[in-house]
């Protein structure tokens, strides 16, 4: 029966293999409940796993450690961070505009350069006007000129039609008569003034104005036969047609 139960205690299930045979029989009395308290093999377990456990924790004095590196690195990141800081407020100052000094400036002077370009264009354009201005007013002014002469020059014909007339019929002698080629001449010399038409010249409806009018056998192509009154141009303006008769040929 010992044997028994000490072959039970070797093989039986609970019971440590470390046990003494007293241990064993002890337990077997109260019941057969193996017994809990740990041997010396477990001891050596535990102290292991107490062992690997303080392995993996970290120490007090490592946690330290590593609170100092990172208060360092944060000291360290701190003028990075700054910097940073720094160069996103100038980013946000530059951001207002959108560019940077140079290109302010840049954009100034084009803008400079473009009010420049418009002032100069605004006086071309006044300069030519004006230009035009001075011309139109000289071109009017000649023909202001042009006209006031030859009014006046109209004014003169009926006198310059009875010196012809006086001259032709022999009444045109003495002091008179010089004084009246001496406005002639100062007519024809200042005004370009001067009397045409004359006996056979040929007819041109620009210059003459027929007044009679005849055919002969004698004549090959209309013609001036009869001088009524001379006409007067001053250059190449008519103040007045001749007036005269034409004789055309059969």
């Amino acid at each position: 029966m010992a044997e028994a139960e000490n072959e039970n205690v070797q093989h039986g299930d609970g019971v440590k293999p470390n046990g003494s045979a007293g241990e064993v029989n002890s337990a077997a009395q109260q019941g057969g409940q193996p017994d809990t308290t740990p041997n010396q093999g477990d001891t050596s377990a535990g102290n292991v796993a107490a062992e690997s456990t303080a392995g993996s924790a970290p120490s007090a004095e490592g946690q330290a450690a590593r609170t100092d590196e990172t208060t360092d690195a944060n000291a360290a990141d701190t003028p990075s961070e700054s910097r940073s800081e720094s160069h996103d407020e100038t980013s946000e100052g530059a951001g207002v505009s959108g560019l940077s000094e140079l290109d302010e400036a840049l954009l100034k002077v084009a803008q400079l350069e473009e009010q420049l370009a418009r002032r100069s264009a605004d006086l071309y354009n006044v300069q030519q006007e004006y230009n035009g201005y001075v011309k139109r007013s000289k071109a009017d002014a000649l023909v202001q000129f042009e006209l006031g002469k030859a009014k006046v020059l109209e004014g003169l014909i009926p006198v310059l039609d009875n010196a012809y007339l006086a001259r032709e019929h022999g009444e045109l002698e003495g002091p008179a008569g010089k004084i009246v080629a001496e406005l002639e001449h100062t007519l024809a010399t200042n005004f370009s003034m001067e009397r045409f038409g004359s006996v056979g010249d040929a007819f041109d409806p620009a210059i003459h104005e027929a007044l009679m009018h005849s055919t002969s056998a004698d004549v090959e192509a209309e013609q001036v036969n009869v001088i009524m009154q001379p006409g007067y141009r001053a250059g190449e303006k008519v103040l007045r047609p001749a007036r005269v008769g034409v004789v055309s040929p059969q």
